[in-house]
């Protein structure tokens, strides 16, 4: 009887200039996934790491409007890109090399060749850890990054709603399968609070705590659904960096002092 042949063995490097990477995801998209990202990318930085932040979601890239980056990146050899700098943190997004209402009506294969270009030809430098938004799914980018990338850890993001929160499963079962280690869930947009401080549950209640537990890993905290975070992302000042003593951004703090630990 022939013998199954044995499982391809990837070879996975770090993304030079960087220390540790770490993933925000969420398979599901409209969950609020890259102002989370960008947000705890500052709330690290504010813990004095040195920030990069990478916009890995070719289709639909957040990142110029959050941080409203409008120049293109250079290139000094025609190969390497160099990342813009935006309130100390390096950036890069493939949402910068094209033009903002160009659609990406691209095949997995050049997917895959953009996601490798960020990968490899991007002069990262000196930074201590690199947050990387991915997009919704678990497809091409996602597996490119895990076959490719050493990865420290992924943080996955949902709102507590049944719905959402039947892709972050898949998504949980992705990294388990691929060997990242998962460095805890949040549950985003977690409830309303009116100027009188009632509070409305408006996506449901304890899905991802619920989530988290049944997965037997370790729930990082709610954020609520909030317009001053909407409009500092809208406006392209992160609410964590632009108001640290804001409510929200001290919860941001939190939990980037938690993720901080595991890395």
């Amino acid at each position: 009887m022939s013998q199954k042949p044995p499982p391809k063995q990837f070879v996975k490097s770090p993304i030079k200039g960087t220390k540790s990477a770490i993933m925000v995801s969420s398979a599901k998209g409209g969950v609020g996934k890259s102002t989370v990202a960008v947000n705890l990318a500052f709330a690290l930085q504010h813990l004095g790491l040195k920030i990069g932040i990478l916009d890995a979601d070719v289709y639909g890239p957040s990142l110029p409007k959050i941080l409203n980056l409008n120049e293109k990146p250079k290139s000094e050899d025609n190969k390497s890109i160099i990342p813009l700098e935006k309130f100390g943190a390096q950036c890069m997004s493939m949402g910068l090399l094209i033009d903002e209402q160009t659609p990406m009506m691209w095949r997995g294969p050049m997917v895959i060749s953009a996601i490798k270009t960020m990968i490899q030809k991007v002069l990262w430098k000196d930074r201590d850890v690199i947050i990387i938004d991915m997009p919704p799914g678990t497809g091409d980018t996602q597996l490119t990054f895990v076959q490719e990338v050493e990865i420290d850890g992924a943080i996955i993001v949902s709102t507590p709603q049944d719905l959402a929160l039947l892709d972050v499963k898949r998504g949980i079962q992705m990294f388990e399968k691929t060997g990242v280690k998962i460095l805890g869930l949040i549950d985003n947009m977690s409830f309303f609070k009116d100027d009188n401080g009632k509070e409305y549950k408006i996506f449901g209640e304890g899905g991802v705590e619920k989530t988290a537990k049944e997965f037997n890993k370790e729930f990082l905290g709610h954020l609520p659904l909030s317009q001053d975070l909407r409009i500092s992302a809208d406006n392209g000042k992160p609410l964590v960096y632009s108001q640290p003593d804001h409510e929200i951004s001290k919860l941001f703090k939190s939990i980037a002092e938690r993720i901080k630990q595991s890395f």
